[in-house]
């Protein structure tokens, strides 16, 4: 039977000399935060360090980091990070780890080193960096490292081969297998092929898509359904996507320069990314073409494309601020929005609400259901089986998706040949030990969320977030009370204030006499009652009466003081 993470499972054992273990502490049963550890011989090989992006039940978070105890005192063991590609759920953790050790050496391609580079300025951290190129090899310490080219959503991806005394394992990263794709760089299924020859221990592969049949669709088939659309709009368009999809934005380039306008990158990260991209070679942009966002005002709206951040609904991003309205560039009717990116789950509420109010505008809102303006970068189940026959892996590992996505994953690897016990369903902290060709879950570590709120990292518990869910939601109430603990009466008060629990604050004078007959019951009948305890005899009072008198549960502040 699969080998699937059970709840309870013990800590695990001690590691023995020449095993390769392997401990994922993000990635799994969600989209994003990806993040593996391998061990062997005392030394630390991590791959990728990316962030998850907060949910509408997580409020004020900014972002959502891997949980970093399981190394937190073996920073000095870790030989190097290998960066599978320049996404935030792959790099976005990094300048959090790299607080706690400022040269743990980070191996990638050029561009993702380039855009963790920039980041990483901004946290003021000068990193020990390696380019590495597809069909490479490098040693870190016990772990060789060969290196892939696979084909993504953005450029210069790479999968890493893993060689140990332990076994040998094949991470993909994020991929898929475009074969027409934009930069000409396709997915090396010779390469593949070569690795399956010499041996895979362990196929960690990309399950995002692992639920949908077939094949992805080209990345060239979004060129055409721009052309047309750039050429129906008759105002300024605006097109979201993520701030680091470079084929996606040359796609727009190339459209505008058919249709005579001019580009404006709109969004701090979209203009750093695209300005790397450029510098690079990797996006190729007419002189003339890009425009400053402060100049669009001098230009006629149909000369006009504004390439924007804030595709998944991020509340700060920019296309979010123009459907509020507090942005400096305002929608209005007749212009053409086009989102040209899926949806990551979780987000569906937020990316609604933004089109709704585009619409409200007067906008046009093109999107991925009613126009071909996104494909997936993520291997569908057809082109994840052809990777499975041309390995021929003897343990496959399903990484990087929900938990829906993790099975059809696995089902795909059984399907293929991979002995059913072969098939490891692992969670965020599952460890898994390979040794003498063989993969096994052997414990599991606590992993947790750590939220990064403002300039605060990990201070935020999931209390806190509970806390101000009931506040969002249901309101808040306070009441403070001063009783004589000698005659046991209250001689002031309670004074309730109330914030989003009733229209009038009138209501609560029905509860102000059971409160007091409460208290005073409280005293008399035991006058060595704390002020905490008093407290939570109006807590009571209160919340069983708001609960049925109002039909809600508030959070309720009691302050009882002393005369």
């Amino acid at each position: 039977m699969t080998q699937t993470a059970l709840p309870g499972l013990t800590t695990p054992p001690r590691l023995p000399k020449g095993t390769l273990r392997i401990v994922p502490l993000g990635g799994l049963g969600e989209i994003g935060r990806n993040m593996a550890v391998f061990e062997i011989d005392g030394k630390l090989l991590i791959v990728d360090c990316g962030v998850l992006f907060p949910e509408e039940t997580q409020p004020g978070v900014d972002l959502i980091l891997p949980d970093f105890s399981y190394i937190e005192d073996r920073m000095d063991d870790i030989v190097a990070v290998v960066l599978t590609h320049g996404h935030e759920d792959h790099i976005g953790a990094v300048p959090y780890l790299l607080r706690r050790r400022a040269n743990i050496p980070l191996i990638g391609s050029q561009l993702t080193l380039a855009l963790i580079e920039a980041k990483l300025q901004e946290h003021r951290i000068r990193p020990v960096t390696q380019v590495v190129v597809e069909g490479q090899v490098e040693k870190f310490g016990p772990f060789e490292c060969e290196f892939v080219a696979v084909n993504h959503s953005i450029p210069d991806a790479l999968a890493v081969f893993i060689r140990t005394a332990g076994g040998t394992v094949l991470h993909t990263g994020d991929f898929k297998m475009d074969q027409l794709p934009l930069d000409g760089r396709i997915t090396d299924l010779r390469h593949f092929s070569k690795l399956g020859e010499e041996g895979v221990d362990l196929f960690m592969s990309d399950s995002t898509n692992a639920d949908v049949p077939g094949f992805t669709t080209a990345e060239k088939e979004i060129g055409p359904t721009l052309e047309r659309l750039f050429g129906q709009a008759s105002k300024r368009i605006i097109v979201a996507s993520f701030s680091s999809h470079v084929h996606r934005v040359q796609q727009v380039l190339d459209a505008a320069v058919k249709h005579n306008r001019k580009v404006a990158f709109v969004g701090r990260s979209m203009v750093r990314n695209m300005a790397i991209a450029e510098k690079l070679g990797y996006l190729d942009v007419p002189q003339g073409l890009v425009v400053d966002i402060k100049n669009i005002d001098n230009l006629p709206d149909n000369r006009i494309v504004m390439m924007s951040t804030g595709s998944q609904g991020e509340p700060m991003a920019a296309l979010s601020r123009m459907a509020n309205g507090d942005h400096r560039v305002v929608v209005g009717e007749g212009d053409t929005v086009i989102l040209a990116s899926s949806l990551i789950p979780g987000n569906e509420n937020a990316v609604y609400r933004i089109i709704n109010g585009l619409l409200k505008l007067g906008a046009d809102v093109i999107h991925k259901g009613n126009a071909k303006v996104h494909v997936s970068g993520h291997a569908a189940a057809g082109e994840l089986l052809y990777c499975y026959n041309i390995l021929e892996p003897l343990n496959a590992m399903p990484v990087h998706g929900e938990t829906r996505h993790l099975i059809a994953n696995g089902k795909i690897a059984i399907e293929s040949g991979v002995p059913e016990a072969s098939v490891i369903l692992a969670d965020n902290g599952t460890v898994i030990d390979l040794r003498d060709h063989q993969a096994d879950i052997v414990g599991q570590v606590e992993v947790g969320f750590v939220y990064v709120d403002g300039s605060s990292v990990g201070e935020v518990t999931d209390a806190d977030l509970k806390d101000r869910r009931i506040l969002g939601d249901e309101g808040f109430i306070s009441i403070i009370t001063v009783i004589n603990r000698t005659t046991g009466k209250v001689v002031s008060g309670p004074e309730i204030h109330a914030r989003g629990v009733a229209e009038d604050d009138a209501v609560f004078d029905e509860i102000i006499p059971k409160i007091n007959a409460a208290l005073e019951e409280a005293v008399l009948s035991s006058p060595d009652h704390t002020a905490t305890q008093l407290q939570q005899v109006v807590r009571r009072v209160m919340g069983t009466w708001v609960n049925r008198k109002l039909r809600r549960k508030p959070m309720i502040i009691p302050v009882v003081l002393e005369a």
